[in-house]
């Protein structure tokens, strides 16, 4: 009797519902539906792409991740999943499916008895109606304007085109809009690269994402993954071994990284091309646009220049010894105390403490002190100390030891020039509450110890890197500061600093191109210039009060001599510094002063990177370029670096004719043979000077550089390259302050390049420098200057020009207080010399 009842009730409801919607016809036509003839130049939102100069994937901007693709090339496995699992007659009915409608109206029976949401029996088409031209409100009046929309539209297009609008359209959870970008965020595939069981999956999210997330509900994700596999085989689209292998897979899905850089790697490169590219194009085309922007990028090069530069700045910081925990929390006198929190069913309630420092460690990520990038850094809670170790608790309620031997740098901070005693009992460094930064402890060997970890700290003190190609600007790696999540302030390219004694190669150069000789003498003697106002400028050398006397050129760069840097300069001419200065791009604004001839005006790492290129490159201007070239989302190119013509690049074959000529647009700023003879001598910088940390990090490859520091050790310089390598490194405090006696260039900054470029070289060849013509290669008294004599020691190769003197005459001589240089007893000490 109850089915009969049941039965009846259907019937009438089935009716009742057939009769509404014929009643919903006849007055919905009547209305204005919307012009669904707009869909026929419908451009979405597309993500803008960064790539590196490899291909790689650098970042994505965008408000929604899609990415457009035709329908032509996507896969079958990808539009027959979503056909079985959405529409299975998509391809035979006209728009609308009657019998779903009719199912539905029955089903929707229970569901306004049990208050569940209505079922609307809706085709692909009617889908795509509502996505671009209705709301998703649960209306008869929407849902026969949707009807008559999807009828209208199959007349309209073809069925390839409806699908194809609605494959791009669709929204699949995790910020995902269409299959294209689902596809990257989930399997880190393109389309073509999808299997069958990837397929269904994408298709599973169809109806809800959040019901079929990965993570939080894999089961029931899989289980509906595998009915849409078996829906695919029982509609023809796979085979039975098909079927049975990708029902048998893992789900295998993953969650993607947030918008921006896909690695923390290339964060601060990502931003500047990220600016770059709103300026020239809008906001609107950066995040809206679908841009394809290849940059410069080297991934690999990027990764060594990180490690570099974090290694330095962690060795530079635990030289100064301990500043204290991050912060503190109460531990509980029971360790196995369990937080009293709400869990999800299944889960594991967390230990009390455990809970408290997850709840710590967003509290300090929220205000900015700490940042995922920090990793394999971790903050952990220390739980009890003894004197030789002490028990750590982690984030994922483990805990771990932390030895004495992973915290004997860590004296107590009382300035930069000194810390406390010794650290012999770990008592003098942690207490029972500390929150603390730790990274996997490697003993003496270089092997991780399993369950250790070594006490950390951020540096202080931050700066920048700067990698390019010297021949094209290319710029191929950027660091911007230690840690982006920390300081998004890109100090590669954001700050200006005083370069310091990195400056005196442009005064030599000066000095070469007007008649002076690396072999030429000037005297390093007391100097006295007048300054600004009443003042006089009194420079010093890095040892007060030492002085060399008679000196070639070369030995001043090399040894980084002040008081004969300045003499030379006054003797070339201050008008004629700022000159070159501007020349090479080093600054636009410096005052007319001697004082800037030891590096007293202000720089950026890019243009001073930049400058050391033309030394490098044969005297030839370059302008750092973060982007090679950007497309539409046609395809088309809208931006290209090289704008050379070359109408003879682009033949078929080869048929005996010469290579083509590409035209060499750059600016010949000074003259190769003297840009070569500056190459020389900063050469000789690293092998016998105050950048050789370099070459005992660098033995056996040709590199050239200069170390550089400032007033006080306020910064620290080292700028370099080697025969197709750039790199410029400046450490400093961002609010300028001394960073310690002796922390200069060769000490902090030139370590950091010498690792670096053992990195980025250790596969290349050891290609010499590049020789101009009209350079002769004499053998010369690597003191004097003088022509070396048979059999003589301490012989080094001098550059000359065809009509440079040799004898070492030229230059000025003038009389002063010294000491000669065989008595010096400097050593690591004999640094850049600087502003003093």
């Amino acid at each position: 009797m109850t089915l009969k009842i049941f039965g009846g009730l259907a019937a009438v409801g089935v009716v009742a519902g057939v009769a509404v919607v014929i009643y919903a016809f006849i007055y919905v036509s009547g209305l204005d539906l919307p012009a669904y003839e707009q869909l026929e130049e419908y451009e979405p939102p597309v993500t803008t792409r960064v790539h590196a100069g490899d291909g790689t994937l650098v970042a994505e901007f965008a408000r929604e991740r899609r990415l457009f693709v035709p329908v032509e090339v996507m896969p079958p496995a990808v539009k027959y999943a979503f056909i079985s699992a959405e529409d299975k007659g998509f391809y035979e009915h006209s728009g609308l499916d009657y019998v779903g409608i009719v199912r539905a109206n029955i089903n929707n029976i229970s569901n306004i008895l049990n208050d569940r949401p209505l079922e609307g029996g809706s085709t692909i088409t009617q889908q795509v109606a509502k996505n671009f031209l209705l709301t998703s409100e649960q209306k008869i009046e929407r849902k026969v304007k949707e009807m008559l929309i999807a009828r209208r539209m199959e007349k309209a297009f073809t069925k390839d085109r409806i699908l194809e609008l609605y494959l791009n359209e669709i929204y699949l959870g995790n910020r995902s809009y269409g299959v294209a970008a689902a596809a990257l965020n989930y399997f880190g595939k393109s389309l073509e690269e999808l299997d069958i069981a990837e397929a269904a999956y994408l298709a599973t999210l169809a109806k809800a994402p959040s019901n079929y997330h990965p993570v939080y509900n894999e089961d029931r994700a899989l289980d509906r993954r595998n009915w849409i596999i078996n829906r695919m085989f029982e509609d023809g689209h796979v085979t039975r071994e098909e079927r049975d292998a990708s029902q048998a897979q893992p789900l295998g899905a993953v969650i993607a990284p947030p918008l921006g850089a896909r690695s923390s790697d290339m964060e601060y490169f990502a931003e500047e091309v990220r600016r770059q590219v709103g300026e020239r194009y809008s906001v609107e085309a950066l995040y809206d646009g679908g841009l394809s922007v290849r940059s410069t990028l080297d991934p690999r090069l990027q990764r060594a220049a990180n490690r570099a530069f974090r290694k330095w700045l962690v060795v530079y910081d635990q030289r100064h010894g301990w500043r204290g925990e991050v912060s503190t929390l109460d531990v509980p006198a029971d360790l196995e105390e369990r937080a009293d929190i709400d869990v999800r069913e299944g889960e594991e309630v967390p230990f009390a403490w455990q809970q408290a420092l997850k709840d710590e460690i967003q509290r300090l990520a929220d205000t900015n002190r700490y940042a995922d990038d920090l990793a394999p850094w971790q903050l952990v809670l220390v739980l009890d100390v003894s004197q030789r170790s002490a028990t750590i608790g982690l984030a994922d309620g483990t805990r771990a030891t932390l030895p004495l031997a992973a915290a004997t740098w860590a004296r107590s901070y009382v300035n930069v020039d000194a810390q406390g005693p010794e650290v012999s009992n770990l008592n003098q460094v942690l207490e029972a509450g500390d929150v603390v930064y730790v990274e996997p402890f490697q003993n003496d060997a270089g092997e991780t110890v399993e369950g250790q970890y070594a006490l950390r700290q951020v540096p202080a003190v931050n700066g920048g890197m700067l990698v390019m190609d010297p021949h094209t600007g290319r710029v191929l790696a950027m660091v911007g500061g230690f840690s982006f999540g920390l300081s998004e302030f890109n100090r590669a390219t954001q700050a200006n600093r005083q370069p310091g004694s990195t400056f005196k190669p442009f005064v030599y150069a000066a000095a070469i191109d007007n008649g002076y000789t690396p072999s030429s003498i000037v005297l390093d003697a007391p100097f006295v210039a007048p300054s600004l106002g009443d003042d006089w400028w009194k420079p010093g050398n890095y040892i007060a009060g030492r002085f060399y006397g008679e000196s070639t050129l070369r030995l001043g760069i090399e040894k980084s001599r002040n008081t004969m840097t300045a003499r030379l300069a006054q003797d070339v001419g201050i008008d004629t510094i700022i000159e070159y200065a501007e020349r090479f791009g080093v600054s636009d604004t410096l005052p007319r002063e001697l004082a800037i001839s030891l590096g007293a005006g202000e720089t950026s790492l890019p243009r001073l990177t930049s400058a050391y290129s033309i030394f490098v490159n044969g005297g030839r201007r370059i302008e750092p370029v973060l982007i090679d070239r950007i497309q539409n989302r046609y395809g088309e190119t809208i931006y290209k670096r090289d704008t050379r013509a070359c109408g003879d690049c682009n033949v078929e074959a080869w048929d005996g004719q010469n290579e083509p000529y590409v035209a060499d647009l750059r600016d010949q700023v000074i003259d190769p043979r003297t840009a070569y003879q500056m190459v020389s001598i900063l050469e000789g910088v690293i092998q016998r000077g105050t950048g050789t940390r370099v070459k005992e990090a660098v033995p056996n490859k040709p590199i050239a550089g200069k170390t550089g520091t400032t007033d006080d050790y306020k910064d620290a310089w080292f700028v370099g390259f080697s025969p197709d390598l750039a790199a410029g490194i400046y450490v400093g405090f961002d609010l300028p302050a001394s960073m310690g006696q002796g922390e200069g260039g060769g000490i902090v900054a030139a370590p950091i390049f010498g690792e670096f470029m053992a990195e980025a070289l250790k596969d290349e060849p050891a290609l010499p420098f590049r020789v101009p013509s009209g350079i002769r290669l004499v053998r010369v008294d690597a003191k004097t200057g003088r022509p070396a004599r048979q059999g003589q020691s301490d012989v080094i190769l001098e550059a000359f020009k065809a009509e440079d003197n040799i004898d070492g005459s030229s230059g000025t001589n003038m009389s002063g207080t010294y000491v000669d240089e065989s008595d010096s007893d400097e050593t690591v000490d004999d640094d850049l010399g600087g502003l003093y």
